[in-house]
């Protein structure tokens, strides 16, 4: 579609707050012109649309037929992805979608099979992949210099929840990001054991999830949205092989990795003028710099929609635990 190496004409669908960093990201890539921003809001999406020197839609159908942009990215509240994403796949758009992928099994199976019988390219943003620390902790596996993985732990938490969202919000919202991370890490999750507490009245808004993986390693995720993103080391993974450890803190913040028996650990942290590495949001520059380059070359998206399908079958085994007291097997995707 850009082999001529013109530039990606992208549309965006959506205006609230971490839509900005996708207007952000989008207007200033070299190779992409934002060419429309679709919101629900008529004032708020001019005035986004104005901001970013674009074109202005509240209506997706509209947008597209006008517009025929070659990649569409969407960045909706959470809950309400389903509806808008068939919309763009059934029109025949390739597409970048922000986690969860949805909130139902059904509707995420009928998502990737509407998008692969037209063969599209579908993209996820599991941008947690893209911090410095992530990429560092790759390698070192890569490499073999953990040894083999014994055990992994994912923490992360802050405010969130609400009576009137999804009860298991945070779990496939936002610890969606824990279990691709794992999984990026230390391989396929084969079974889940869970317990969370619905204890603050605005769902179940912590969980603790015992993880086996499939080559014999165990681990546990411990999500919550009953503490606060201002703490310091609101966020921490760490896995433990048999020939030494990783340790990533507050996702872009500091990386370590010690070998076994030794006192002394190679550590990463963003130096004095690198903001770029130490800030959160550059994580989406990082993916999106690579979905952009994979598009324009006709390749597979860096992280495939199936990404999200996964972490979402994973959510729903813990949710199928919790219920029954059970350890629930989780088959691949």
């Amino acid at each position: 579609m850009t082999a001529s190496g013109r530039t990606t004409k992208v549309a965006l669908v959506g205006t609230g707050g971490w839509g900005e960093q996708h207007a952000r990201v989008l207007s200033a890539h070299p190779d992409v012109e934002l060419c429309a921003i679709a919101g629900r809001n008529a004032e708020r999406t001019q005035a986004r649309a104005e901001r970013y020197r674009t074109n202005g839609y509240t209506n997706i159908r509209e947008m597209l037929e006008r517009e025929q942009p070659d990649l569409v990215s969407l960045c909706l509240p959470n809950e309400q992805h389903f509806e808008a994403t068939l919309e763009v796949i059934q029109a025949g758009y390739p597409l970048l979608v922000e986690k969860p992928i949805v909130f139902d099994l059904r509707e995420a199976d009928r998502l990737l099979d509407e998008a692969a019988k037209r063969n599209l390219f579908f993209a996820i943003n599991f941008n947690h992949r893209y911090a410095k620390p992530m990429q560092l902790a790759k390698s070192r596996i890569d490499e073999g210099r953990l040894g083999e993985p014994v055990f992994g732990t994912w923490r992360f938490g802050g405010e969130g929840g609400s009576p009137d969202a999804s009860p298991h919000g945070n779990l496939i919202e936002t610890q969606c990001h824990g279990f691709d991370s794992l999984e990026y890490l230390m391989g396929r999750i084969v079974s889940v054991s869970a317990e969370m507490t619905d204890m603050t009245g605005k769902g179940f808004t912590t969980m603790s999830i015992g993880l086996r993986f499939e080559n014999g390693a165990v681990g546990n995720l411990l999500g919550t949205y009953d503490s606060s993103y201002a703490y310091s080391d609101t966020q921490r993974l760490e896995i433990n092989g048999t020939d030494g450890r990783i340790l990533i803190e507050d996702t872009v913040r500091r990386f370590s990795f010690q070998a076994a028996g030794s006192e002394t650990a190679e550590v990463w942290q963003a130096g004095y003028f690198n903001d770029r590495d130490r800030e959160f949001h550059r994580t989406f520059d990082a993916h999106l710099n690579a979905v952009i380059a994979a598009f324009r070359c006709g390749g597979e998206p860096p992280i495939h929609a199936a990404a999200g399908l996964r972490a979402l079958r994973l959510a729903q085994a813990a949710i199928r635990s919790q219920e029954s007291g059970k350890r629930i097997m989780v088959q691949p995707v």
